[in-house]
């Protein structure tokens, strides 16, 4: 039986985690966030998918999360439908916009998860990150290097 190969840790010089701190006020998201982003760039950096072009796209993933997160809690809290003003012979009941935002970060999710290839569907068609590799043979010493 083979053994796997030891998940690869995700190379700093090739994406620098975001300053959680200016972003996010709260330390537990902070932490949460921190965790996410580790999680993802680990996945991606073993699967050879990750580059600098992904920073940002990964930054607004994380927080997606995180919205999705506050706002399901908001709505453990206060329920899915918003009660009408019984003052307004005219309010109706309607859905919290909590809800409405944590479809929307949801929707978000899936459509970036999809676009770095994190979606199952989505792997198999996503490229890996071809790296620039200095070759060189032992007669380029000899011969010199081409230019041109």
């Amino acid at each position: 039986m083979a053994k796997e190969p030891a998940p690869r840790k995700p190379d700093d010089s090739v994406l620098a985690e975001p300053n959680w701190k200016v972003l996010l006020p709260n330390a537990a998201e902070r932490k949460v966030a921190a965790d996410h982003w580790r999680r993802i760039t680990n996945e991606m950096s073993n699967r050879e998918i990750l580059s600098t072009s992904n920073g940002h796209a990964l930054q607004r993933l994380v927080l997606a999360y995180l919205v999705y997160d506050r706002c399901s809690r908001q709505l453990a809290g206060d329920g899915i439908v918003i009660e009408p003003n019984p003052d307004n012979p005219k309010a109706i009941a309607r859905l919290s916009i909590y809800y409405k935002a944590m479809r929307e970060a949801e929707n978000t999710a899936e459509r970036l998860e999809a676009q770095l290839g994190l979606s199952p569907g989505r792997r198999a068609k996503v490229a890996k990150v071809t790296k620039p590799r200095d070759r060189s043979a032992g007669a380029d010493a000899f011969l010199g290097t081409r230019s041109g």
